[in-house]
């Protein structure tokens, strides 16, 4: 058997990372790849998932609560979480690379990635 050759399950385990920008936690994922799978375990998705994210198909973020979510965008990006309701959006900044430039001058490091979290009250917590 090749082992280059991708799963039925982490393919549409990809696929769904994919279509959600809510970085969902596995469990979360679970339900929503048992749509399509409905044979597919929760110790898969994790496996699944864990993988992914150790490889670099995914980003393993930790929120405020120590659950771990998963996001299918693995380009340089920031994220912010709402202290109320525990929503987690991306966040680009246009001048994240003069940062990235001005912390290389700084500390002489060559930057080849960053995590940056930020927190705050999502506009629909701000409503309600």
């Amino acid at each position: 058997m090749n082992k280059n050759r991708m799963t039925i399950q982490k393919r549409v385990i990809m696929e769904e990372l994919g279509r959600t920008k809510k970085h969902p936690t596995a469990d979360t994922l679970y339900y929503d790849v048992k749509k399509r799978l409905p044979e597919i375990s929760k110790g898969t998705v994790y496996r699944n998932l864990e993988v992914l994210a150790r490889t670099g198909q995914a980003l393993k973020l930790v929120d405020s609560k120590r659950k771990n979510r998963f996001d299918g965008n693995t380009g340089m990006h920031f994220h912010i979480e709402c202290v109320k309701c525990g929503r987690v959006d991306d966040v680009e900044l246009k001048k994240a690379d003069v940062l990235e430039k001005d912390i290389d001058l700084e500390t002489g490091y060559d930057i080849t990635g960053y995590n940056v979290y930020f927190y705050g009250i999502c506009p629909h917590c701000k409503q309600g």
